[in-house]
């Protein structure tokens, strides 16, 4: 029996359930990853309002605070599920679900740190979405593209229409805010 990372050097299609695998562990990578660093920037709030020198200024106080290595243990778990992600999916999927972390490190730091997320944030937000799920209804299920001529094959002009209004958007509201 072939694993899927054999069907990726052979240039066959991944079965579905290695694909949907590989999504599960992209996405909770991302979580724990997110959630790593709000865990660790509480840890280290409480650190400083107990009055000891902050890790900026040379104290080491960090490594004797639980609640600091539970968030280093959870960064590990989300990066070793991101790196078993690459073994099920295609790196064009998993690469860019990360980005997702910064989405879950935003939406619970307004949570549990009270900071604010101004408009631009949300709108970032709302694009981060957007883009994770165009990259997962269009991440190619076959790994490897050998000729040119496969890639333009590939590229349907119809099935881009979002992407580009998209990708447009963005550009407009960069603008603005370059004018602001």
């Amino acid at each position: 029996m072939k694993t899927s990372i054999d069907k990726a050097t052979e240039g066959e299609d991944y079965d579905r359930v290695s694909f949907l695998i590989g999504l599960g562990l992209a996405i909770s990578s991302s979580v724990f990853i997110g959630s790593s660093f709000i865990i660790k920037k509480l840890a280290l709030k409480k650190i400083n309002s107990l009055g000891n020198t902050r890790p900026s200024a040379g104290g080491y106080s960090y490594l004797k605070q639980w609640m600091w290595w539970l968030g280093f243990l959870t960064m590990g778990i989300g990066e070793a599920a991101n790196l078993v992600a690459y073994a099920f999916a295609p790196a064009a999927l998993v690469t860019p679900l990360g980005a997702l972390s910064v989405l879950v490190a935003a939406v619970l730091s307004a949570k549990f740190l009270k900071e604010n997320l101004n408009t631009y944030g949300k709108i970032g937000c709302l694009l981060c979405i957007m883009g994770s799920i165009i990259f997962v209804v269009h991440s190619p299920k076959h790994e490897e593209i050998k000729l040119f001529s496969e890639l333009t094959s590939k590229l349907n002009p119809s099935s881009s229409n979002l992407e580009l209004h998209i990708i447009k958007l963005y550009r407009y509201i960069v603008c603005l805010r370059t004018l602001w």
